[in-house]
């Protein structure tokens, strides 16, 4: 067993969280026990994943998206009391990493969703670009749009969204995990041939065909399982705990 208050701290400084200004507040959200001999990771602390959860008896609860964002109504009633309850009731604290958990070099949603789908990386950015979550690479070998869409689909368990641009072939890519689309215009000043991330916007159409660069909606939640998962599986390794991933089906 670990103190909660060691893995809160050592977790919230592995991934920088004061380095951000984010939508929710990142580290431990809802307090449960003191002690931690278990996690069980997902994307989303639904309700769904606060009862699997509390099936597998844990202790942490570890999320990409927790609780208290910036735009939702900060009382606690309806559909928040239920779970902020379930998770009270039973002493599984909630951690939630957001932004932080998405840039992460190592254990990021991005750069895992790269080793999941077998991008290479660059190794620099142009400087305009520094200050975003958007990653760039090339494919392993080029690929024509249909390829590529196959290619994801078979990678990630779910067929893209695909708004189709030019008709050469795919090499130099960006991508960026979740609802990153209001990068897409970022992303195209950066001379790539596609872009990939989770949610797509009415004006992403009109984007891809003036533009004649690919776009690719891979989903929210299936570009952002990944991050959580490495995430948990460090922690296991640096405080000998156990851990399992629960994937909450979500088509989104």
């Amino acid at each position: 067993m670990v103190p909660l208050t060691q893995l809160v701290e050592y977790t919230n400084n592995l991934l920088g969280i004061a380095n951000f200004q984010d939508y929710a507040p990142n580290g431990l959200q809802v307090e449960g026990g003191s002690e931690v001999e278990k996690i069980v990771s997902g994307v989303t602390a639904s309700l769904d994943l606060v009862e699997a959860a509390i099936q597998e008896q844990a202790d942490v609860l570890l999320v990409h998206h927790g609780y208290f964002w910036k735009s939702e109504d900060p009382r606690i009633t309806g559909m928040k009391q239920l779970r902020v309850k379930r998770l009270l009731a039973s002493g599984i604290s909630l951690m939630a990493y957001h932004l932080p958990l998405d840039a992460h070099p190592r254990y990021g949603n991005n750069v895992q969703l790269a080793r999941k789908l077998g991008f290479r990386i660059n190794a620099e950015r142009d400087d305009e670009d520094k200050g975003s979550l958007v990653m760039y690479g090339t494919l392993a070998r080029p690929m024509n749009a249909s390829e590529l869409s196959a290619y994801i689909s078979e990678h990630l368990g779910r067929s893209p969204l695909h708004i189709s641009g030019s008709t050469t072939l795919i090499s130099k890519i960006a991508w960026c995990t979740g609802a990153a689309q209001g990068y897409f215009e970022k992303a195209v000043a950066q001379g790539v041939d596609a872009y990939i991330t989770g949610e797509v916007s009415e004006q992403t159409t009109h984007i891809a065909r003036e533009t004649g660069v690919h776009f690719f909606g891979a989903g929210h939640h299936a570009t952002e399982r990944y991050g959580v998962q490495a995430l948990g599986d460090h922690l296991v390794e640096k405080f000998t705990l156990k851990h399992k991933f629960i994937d909450i089906d979500n088509p989104v």
